[in-house]
């Protein structure tokens, strides 16, 4: 499973800080929250593929329910002292993907991650990369680059370049979207794909390359003439 965004959020800073660096070594992109308002707060505006989130057990059900109700929810993999079977019974029971007792393994725990993540993903790209122009898209590291400059995108961000990318020159419209990258079949009311191709623009125009166009009222359009 290629590199996943996931947010970290517990009481010890140095549990977090060898959580990120684990993380960091195995290849994934890890940020870190200061506590539970600033973890939702990060979750509404990156959309993480993961959060490791650690509660007091008796509260993880009220700790959860801001988290379930986000537009785009992520993987929740629930962390506590010692808790009681009942305890990690009902934080599943609440919207928990995994629950894991601490102190814990970092194997066990980087484990647990893999394993929520890699439920009901949408289908990455094939390996290999994509290219139009002189814009590319490697699918091995998530990395698009154009001339001599190269960025490294989540795994949202490069799910919606390669689908742009793939259409490049083509109308396609934000339901469309929403389809082939989040696997929605209605149009929830949520910003997330004009937040998230906000985020894809800007790093593309790092690069020197702004490809993307927003026809107003009905779509986007990767312009193939804006990459060369």
């Amino acid at each position: 499973m290629a590199g996943v965004h996931i947010l970290i959020r517990v009481d010890a800073p140095a549990l977090g800080a060898q959580i990120a660096a684990m993380l960091t070594a195995a290849g994934h992109r890890p940020t870190l929250a200061d506590g539970i308002a600033d973890a939702l707060t990060q979750c509404a505006r990156d959309t993480p593929d993961a959060v490791a989130l650690e509660t007091c057990a008796p509260d993880a059900a009220a700790t959860l329910a801001p988290f379930c109700a986000l537009p785009l929810r992520p993987r929740l993999l629930l962390l506590a002292d010692q808790p009681s079977a009942a305890q990690r019974a009902a934080g599943l029971w609440a919207g928990a993907d995994d629950y894991l007792a601490l102190p814990c393994a970092m194997d066990e725990l980087a484990a647990r991650l893999h394993a929520i993540c890699r439920r009901d993903r949408p289908a990455d790209p094939p390996q290999g990369a994509l290219a139009v122009g002189r814009l590319q898209l490697d699918a091995a590291s998530h990395t698009a680059s154009y001339h001599s400059a190269s960025a490294r995108l989540n795994r949202k961000e490069f799910s919606l370049l390669a689908y742009l990318m793939r259409n490049a020159g083509q109308l396609v419209t934000r339901g469309m979207i929403l389809t082939a990258v989040w696997s929605y079949s209605f149009d929830p009311e949520t910003n997330i794909v004009e937040s998230n191709l906000s985020r894809l623009r800007g790093r593309l125009q790092t690069l020197g390359c702004d490809p993307i166009e927003t026809q107003r009222g009905k779509g986007y359009v990767l312009r193939t003439e804006r990459c060369g």
